[in-house]
């Protein structure tokens, strides 16, 4: 069984330009934190802000999923790989 690891971000209780801070934990396969720790290091930018800035890249892509329907296993070992190569471009 793939190691997960996890991220916590501790609510500040700060509103900032009509966004709320919310406690959040997102489960990542522990190489792939690795991946996003590294990034987040050599940008000197938070966890936060990278994963942020992964999703705004990802979304158009992603928002392209069918809804309420569960992915075939292919499919899901395709995704997976799609990930994997989107995690290495950065």
């Amino acid at each position: 069984m793939q190691e997960f690891s996890q991220v916590r971000k501790a609510t500040t209780g700060c509103f900032m330009a009509g966004s709320d801070k919310r406690k959040q934990s997102l489960y990542f396969p522990e190489e792939m934190l690795k991946e996003i720790q590294e990034e987040a290091t050599r940008q000197d930018r938070s966890l936060s802000w990278i994963v942020q800035k992964a999703w705004k890249i990802s979304r158009k892509e992603i928002m392209k999923y069918p809804l309420g329907e569960r992915i075939p296993r292919g499919r899901r070992r395709a995704l997976a790989r799609a990930s994997e190569v989107f995690a290495q471009s950065f």
